[in-house]
């Protein structure tokens, strides 16, 4: 178990230096390109394997206890240590990061995005997925901070490298935005270590620990300069503005992994970090952060609201990263409650708003590669077309250039609808249970917070639910049924009604990177305890001051 952790965050990276030799003759299959993007198909899935055997031998009937633990001295004068370790809570996020990283090199194999070397490309993946890993499997302090760091540098030249129009504006904002939290959350870090006179995360979590040397004030301000950078990366408004541009300007695979992993880094920090190292500080900034996470989830809804309405010009990769603002608000009003109702919901929404909105960029990557646009206004108008009629005049006929994918692409069409309905949280699908307990966790929250606050930010987020439900089926009615015009014949014209073109439906390749997305939403929402069941006594742990 030792090995497999510590291999799984080790293997991306050596696995990203063999990506920039050359291939052996014997793997060069047609070409360099080929064989490179076949070596990132392989390193990623050998992850998936280690991650998924690393579950199998996870002892479910102790969750709250840290597993397949490393402990090695690093810097002892700092008191830093090489600290590896996976519970109930970790767990899931790690086999997350690795089924992403791993479709996303799947997906990337038969559809690269346009731009340098691949190699570069399978490099700067396999670096952010070792990053990622490392974050969700660390136990101390520093380690989490440059884990969460590491990321950065790979997640900039994907978007700068291989993005779309705005590229280089959108990478820039993404790197400033979260640079700038970071450098506020080292500080609060330096202070928890500094004054409790270690960085162990496991130690600091317990009651009778090192953290009884955190004074009130300390862990106010610890948690004040911890959560701005927590907040930038999860994203929290009115921090939240580099989101929308990054996610319209990244490849697919920086989409998906931008939104299914990335942003799970935040809010895991405040559970890993901010809950059971300064509860106190925490307990007095909760209201604060729940109010900022209402009103994040109504923002979100209605900047969707404003990109969907038609003649608004909005795009499809923009809305939905809108809409992960929203999401990712649920996540952090179960944290602020601070309540295990609402931690367990904000743990099972970060797992499924992973998977839901993993599938809706790939989903969305795809709609572009068929039809070379995501503008809904494009998606859904119809346009006249000027085809000469077997008489050989020239009749104007009316012809859908909008997606309309009921009629022209049905499987793709249903798999986005599918999405989208798990997006606003229908019961039976994954989207639902999370956001349902952040809300019950609002209804009650821990004592000593003010329950009148938090039923209004329970009621806010329930309207937030309603308006999310009111864009998503706007965005499947737009899209999936179209605009379009019944199509007539034109007055003195014999050829018949003009015929939209037709969209390829659902290839094979795409039914093996986005079938688990949908199979494990349907099972999460059906099966809820089998994540609840490894969250739960977690929770309860670090909710009690480790015991």
């Amino acid at each position: 178990m030792q090995i497999l952790l510590a291999g799984s965050v080790v293997l991306p990276l050596i696995g990203a230096l063999a990506a920039l030799l050359p291939a052996p003759p014997g793997l060069k299959g047609k070409n360099p390109d080929q064989a490179v993007l076949r070596h990132g198909v392989t390193v990623t899935g050998v992850v998936l394997a280690a991650t998924l055997a690393l579950a199998a031998g996870f002892d479910r009937g102790h969750p709250a206890r840290m597993q397949a633990t490393t402990d090695l001295s690093w810097i002892p004068a700092l008191g830093i240590r090489v600290h590896l370790g996976i519970d109930g809570i970790s767990l899931p996020l790690l086999v997350l990061s690795a089924l992403l990283t791993f479709l996303c090199a799947l997906y990337s194999y038969f559809t690269m995005p346009t731009g340098p070397s691949p190699k570069a490309f399978v490099a700067l993946l396999l670096v952010l997925e070792s990053g990622t890993l490392a974050t969700f499997a660390v136990q101390d302090l520093v380690l989490f901070f440059l884990a969460f760091e590491m990321v950065l540098i790979p997640m900039y030249f994907l978007i700068a490298r291989w993005g779309g129009a705005g590229r280089q504006a959108a990478a820039w904002k993404f790197i400033l935005y979260t640079l700038l939290g970071s450098v506020v959350m080292l500080l609060g870090l330096l202070l928890i270590g500094l004054k409790s006179g270690t960085f162990d995360m496991v130690a600091l979590a317990t009651d009778n620990g090192p953290k009884a040397q955190l004074s009130h004030t300390v862990q106010v301000i610890a948690v004040l300069a911890v959560g701005i950078g927590l907040a930038v990366k999860s994203p929290m408004w009115p921090l939240h503005s580099w989101l929308p541009d990054a996610h319209t300007a990244a490849p697919t695979a920086g989409s998906v992994l931008l939104a299914g992993v990335l942003l799970k880094m935040g809010t895991y920090g405040f559970v890993r970090i901010a809950l059971p190292i300064t509860p106190d500080g925490l307990h007095t900034l909760a209201p604060y952060l729940g109010a900022l996470a209402a009103v994040g989830i109504v923002y979100g809804s209605l900047a969707c609201l404003a990109l969907v309405r038609s003649g608004g010009g909005g795009d499809l990769k923009r809305l939905i990263a809108y809409s992960s603002v929203g999401h990712m608000g649920f996540v952090l009003l179960g944290i602020a409650t601070m309540t295990p109702t609402g931690v367990n919901g904000a743990l099972f929404a970060n797992i499924a708003h992973g998977l839901i909105t993993g599938l809706l960029f790939f989903l969305v990557g795809g709609l572009k590669d068929r039809l070379g646009s995501t503008d809904l206004d494009t998606l859904s108008r119809p346009s006249p077309d000027h085809r000469p009629s077997t008489s050989g005049s020239a009749a104007p006929l009316p012809v859908a250039t909008g997606a309309a994918l009921y009629g022209r692409a049905p499987r793709f069409g249903g798999l986005l609808a599918f999405a989208a309905v798990a997006s606003l949280g229908l019961p039976g699908l994954a989207g639902f249970w999370g956001e349902m307990l952040a809300m019950f966790g609002a209804y009650h929250p821990a004592a000593g917070l003010s329950r009148p606050a938090f039923l209004t930010y329970m009621a806010l987020a329930g309207l937030g639910t309603l308006l999310t439900a009111a864009y998503l089926l706007l965005v499947v009615r737009r899209v999936c049924m179209g605009g379009t015009l019944k199509a007539a014949t034109a007055p003195g014209a014999t050829g018949g009604p003009a015929t939209a073109p037709a969209v390829p439906d659902l290839a094979r390749y795409e039914y093996a990177a986005w079938g688990p997305l949908a199979a494990l939403t349907v099972l999460a929402g059906l099966w809820p305890a089998a994540l609840l069941g490894l969250t739960n006594p977690a929770v309860q742990q670090l909710l009690g001051g480790g015991k």
